[in-house]
């Protein structure tokens, strides 16, 4: 006979919606099997009961033998050995329909024994069993449910250790029921079997022994049949038995191997974690809002399939498209108090999830898998490979970064003396003049053992503390808009450009060169490969506001800026040559005291797409601001000439009145000393004293002129 198709004990712990689907395939061919074999007993229950009927009996028992060809079985409905064998023994029992047919004892023992036993104890267990199976299910999923909503900053070890025990109970129990509903089912194959062709031939033995005066009606060829039959029957009872006893055996391995699994959050030192997937599938929480701010979560099964990320609900045949998740990023994040949740982002932002693991090696698993397919490595021929060699050399090309302190400490080198003259230039025109700088090494511009800054905090931010709390605007709110709320107007909102663009931090790290792009590139694949290597994927998301004096991330919940760069210091500034959502800028700030002590810090962001556009924005404003310093200039030098006429202007006037003063003191001396003028002694003095003074005038406001 043909193979029995059998449900995989082996998957009964994972319990993906496949299995459900085909445990569905199997319960419905076991409802076909219990009306098929109730329509079955019946029919003989007709022969055993009835005499008067046997004839009848006998015949519907060989019409529903004929009819079994046509019956639509999920499992085994083509078998062709199962179906001739059938028709033979309707044709063989539409034969001797005529004869007598009642040997009561006989029939009870050979024929309605095993049915009834079938019947009675097989199907019912069928039925007892799926009962439990549903209600450890259930509350399997009851569990998991309340293992799911544990708090993550109000831990309680007696809450947690009561949840956890519960779920390991209710897991233990859905596995151990599952399984043996599976072995039963898988038994019922051979069940069914034996109970279709046991009573038939008992039946037939009965008749042989009851008619052996009318054995010359029954052939050799015949005989030969039932041999057979009866063979194929012995041969399937001793298939079953070692089939399950293989199953039992089955059963109590996986019990022992899966004991640890039960756990929800299994030790990380016995289940490392695998960072070289390309390929998951497991069950997941996943958020959906039902308000403004309310929400749910639905523990559905995800899997990954190429580049689309698949979700599929229990009892569904196939799985649907959740999200694209090629080119797409993905972070952890805190959620609603829950543990191990992460976010992936679609390429283009305009689409988000938010998903939930069950442990923390599902977590990790999950996040690396989503990175190796964003970078499409499941393109290659042998991308799990691919996968660990891209891993391997960004554990080799990158040092460990050190603690926040040492970065701090170490922030601040000993000042290297450089060159006055500084050049601010985008990538665009650095790659047209960086001849003489292709030939330079990688370690001459960023140190192996440079450390890395993952989190916002630069120095930066701590120069400019000072100038902040000096001027009352430390911690001031940004209108990113620059809308005036009140007065007073700041430099940023009387700037002309502004642009504002959605960033992530990735991180930054001090350079020794600050002329070349490619020391934009080098900082990118350092720090991606560290925080790849020390699974950092958390990424701090602000809002970079451009304008013509400098740059701003903004907190954009509380609109509070959190740092500053001037845009003169910003000397570099590129996008990533193949992934265009990320860009970088070098910042050369004063190093210690003296301004010749200047270092060069490289920050590097990833966009919603839009690094080229972020690095145009900056291009724009430096030309800008450029503009406005030669026209600040025109017009302070316009300021001077206009100047230098005024006061000319005024000498001018100045030398005329004196000139006119002048004149008027000629003409008094001249009109004193005329002789027939009469005057009195006095009035000669005051002449005399007015005509000195006057004279006096006359010789400084010859001095004046001859000065000027």
């Amino acid at each position: 006979m043909p193979g029995i198709d059998k449900l995989p004990i082996e998957e009964t712990l994972e319990d993906s919606p496949q299995t459900r689907s085909l445990l569905g395939v199997f319960e419905e061919d076991a409802t076909a099997i219990s009306n098929y074999m109730n329509q079955l007993y019946q029919a003989m229950h007709r022969i055993y009961d009835a005499q008067n009927e046997l004839s009848a009996a006998t015949h519907l028992t060989s019409k529903l033998l004929k009819e079994y060809e046509k019956q639509r079985f999920p499992l085994g409905g083509d078998d062709e050995v199962m179906s001739s064998t059938l028709q033979q023994f309707s044709k063989v029992i539409d034969e001797l329909s005529s004869c007598h047919a009642v040997l009561s004892t006989q029939l009870a023992d050979a024929m309605m024994f095993p049915i009834t036993q079938f019947k009675e104890r097989d199907l019912k267990e069928i039925l007892t069993l799926k009962e439990v199976f549903q209600i450890a299910s259930n509350d399997h999923d009851a569990a998991i449910n309340r293992y799911s909503r544990l708090s993550k900053k109000r831990e309680n070890d007696k809450v947690k250790y009561e949840v956890t025990e519960d779920v390991y109970t209710s897991r233990k129990k859905q596995h151990q029921t599952m399984m043996h509903y599976f072995c039963a089912l898988n038994t019922l194959q051979y069940k069914k079997k034996i109970a279709l062709l046991e009573p038939l031939l008992g039946y037939m033995q009965a008749q042989i022994s009851f008619f052996k005066m009318g054995s010359e009606n029954l052939n050799d060829q015949l005989e030969e049949f039932l041999t057979n039959i009866g063979t194929s029957v012995q041969n399937v009872r001793r298939e079953m038995d070692s089939d399950v006893e293989t199953m039992q055996q089955t059963i109590e391995d996986l019990e022992v191997a899966s004991d640890p699994l039960y756990v929800p959050d299994p030790d990380p030192t016995k289940f490392p974690v695998h960072r070289n997937l390309t390929r998951k599938a497991g069950y997941l929480n996943a958020r959906n809002k039902t308000g403004l701010v309310s929400s749910t979560w639905d523990r559905q099964f995800y899997f990954t399939q190429g580049g689309n990320l698949m979700s599929q609900a229990r009892g569904d045949v196939a799985g649907g498209l959740a999200m694209d998740i090629d080119n797409c990023s993905v972070m952890a994040v805190d959620c609603e108090d829950r543990r191990y949740c992460f976010q992936i982002t679609s390429f283009d932002g305009k689409k988000s999830s938010i998903l939930q693991a069950e442990s923390k090696k599902d977590h990790e698993e999950w996040i690396c898998t989503i990175n190796n397919i964003s970078k499409q490595i499941y393109l290659s021929e042998n991308p799990e490979e691919i996968a660990a060699r891209v891993n391997q050399s960004a554990l080799e090309a990158v040092t460990p970064s050190p603690s926040f302190q040492q970065r701090h400490e170490s922030l601040r080198p000993a000042g290297q003396s450089r060159p006055p003259t500084a050049r601010t230039s985008s990538s665009g025109s650095l790659g047209s003049e960086s001849t003489n700088l292709a030939a330079l090494s990688l370690d001459s511009l960023v140190a192996p053992d440079t450390p890395i800054q993952f989190d916002i905090i630069s120095p930066v931010c701590e120069d400019q503390s000072g100038q902040a709390k000096a001027s009352g605007q430390g911690g001031r709110r940004t209108n990113p808009f620059g809308e005036s709320g009140g007065g007073t107007k700041s430099e940023t909102e009387e700037s002309i450009l502004h642009q504002l663009f959605i960033v992530r931090f990735l991180g930054s790290m001090e350079v020794k060169s600050d002329d070349n792009p490619d020391v934009v590139y080098e900082t990118m694949r350092q720090i991606l490969a560290a925080r790849a290597i020390h699974n950092i994927f958390r990424m701090t998301e602000s809002h970079l506001l451009v304008t013509c004096d400098c740059l701003k991330l903004i907190d954009p919940q509380t609109q509070v800026t959190r740092l500053t760069f001037p845009l003169p210091s910003v000397v570099l500034y590129a996008t990533h040559q193949e992934n265009k959502r990320l860009f970088g800028f070098v910042l050369r700030t004063s190093g210690g005291r003296s301004e010749s002590n200047l270092s060069s810090v490289c920050y590097i962001f990833e966009s919603n797409n839009e690094g080229e556009k972020i690095c145009d924005s900056v291009g724009l404003a430096k030309q800008i601001a450029l503009h406005a310093e030669l026209d600040r200039r025109a017009s302070e030098k316009q300021k001077e000439i206009e100047r230098v006429k005024e006061k000319q202007q005024k000498e001018l006037s100045k030398q005329k009145q004196i000139e006119k003063d002048l004149e008027e003191q000629s003409r008094l001396i001249a009109a004193s000393s005329r002789p027939n003028q009469a005057s009195s002694e006095g009035q000669f003095v005051v002449l005399s004293s007015s005509q000195s003074e006057e004279s006096d005038l006359g010789e400084e406001g010859k001095k004046r002129e001859s000065e000027a």
